[in-house]
């Protein structure tokens, strides 16, 4: 049974008060969510409009990309609807996972059921046609993504050639890639003609974390207006671990104190790097109010920053 406005508004405020003198969250009325470790609420309560700016969709129905890595269980639209109501999400950014190469059929699937809520990023190679570009921008899709950690249908000789031709659609590149690539591909994404966009905090590597040179080249990259990075996947490289993932905080901190107008939040749903324990996804959005201190620094990363990015209205 759904939980009524007052009844959430007390349980958000009795987890507060538990949360000052260290007891547990109290559990949610709701059925747990599938690939959720917890029924907890969040602390946090998500202002109108809050955006997951990053999560998945697995569906068998779809076959796999035969260079796939990762071969996560169905997590479909209506188990991420489950998720999005928990946290109190209205707003979400489908990304086109590996596991399906550059068959967007799945993605573009949960686009047209989720609606308007939703948009999406897709995976494309350069053999791409124009008129499926304009279609999957007519669609909803606002970037193309570049998996260069799970090897797979898309590599860094293919970015700066989709980059010129998605660049009149307003579409932005997503990349999700190590440290050492990175730095290695900066000279490049200094020059590309549409924005940038990087998964998982850019994957700093801890422990140096905010010490590490990546940080400052990427501070000086968002800085000039057309990058931003996600605050998602703290626990990817995180070597302290979670639920506070001190280390992936620390660099998230920096971020926020340096360029918040250039930051969005996602959760990463269903987590598919991790195959044995799931992030608790209430504690992750709970991550923001150590990260993000203030409720207008919070309203950015959830509620303006998307807008902008990914064209909401």
């Amino acid at each position: 049974m759904p939980i009524s406005c007052t009844r959430r508004q007390a349980l958000v405020q009795l987890s507060f008060a538990a949360a000052s003198i260290g007891l547990p969250r109290p559990a949610a009325a709701a059925q747990g969510v599938k690939w959720v470790p917890g029924t907890t609420v969040p602390r946090l309560k998500a202002p109108p409009n809050a955006t997951d700016c990053h999560h998945h969709i697995y569906d068998a129905r779809f076959p796999a990309d035969p260079r796939a890595v990762l071969h996560p269980p169905d997590a479909l639209v209506g188990d991420y609807r489950q998720f999005r109501r928990q946290l109190g999400l209205t707003r979400s950014v489908i990304v086109q996972p590996s596991t399906y190469g550059t068959d967007n059929r799945c993605t573009l699937a949960a686009l047209a059921a989720l609606g308007p809520s939703a948009r999406a990023i897709a995976a494309v190679t350069p053999d791409v046609a124009d008129a499926e570009l304009k279609r999957l921008a007519g669609l909803g899709v606002k970037g193309i993504r570049f998996n260069l950690i799970q090897i797979g249908a898309t590599s860094r000789d293919m970015i700066e050639p989709l980059a010129r031709r998605i660049a009149p659609l307003g579409l932005h590149i997503q990349i999700n890639a190590g440290a050492d690539t990175i730095l290695e591909l900066m000279p490049l994404f200094e020059k590309l003609p549409c924005p940038l966009v990087f998964d998982h905090l850019a994957h700093i590597p801890e422990p140096d974390g905010p010490a590490h040179p990546l940080f400052d080249r990427m501070r000086r990259l968002m800085e000039n207006g057309r990058t931003w990075v996600k605050l998602s996947g703290p626990y990817i490289d995180s070597k302290t671990g979670g639920p506070l993932y001190a280390d992936s905080s620390a660099v998230a901190r920096a971020y926020v104190k340096a360029v918040p107008e250039r930051l969005v939040w996602g959760s990463d749903w269903p987590y598919p790097t991790e195959q044995t324990t799931k992030p608790d996804d209430a504690a992750l959005l709970d991550l923001l109010l150590d990260w993000a201190g203030d409720a207008a620094t919070r309203q950015r990363i959830l509620v303006e920053n998307p807008a902008r990015l990914y064209g909401f209205q």
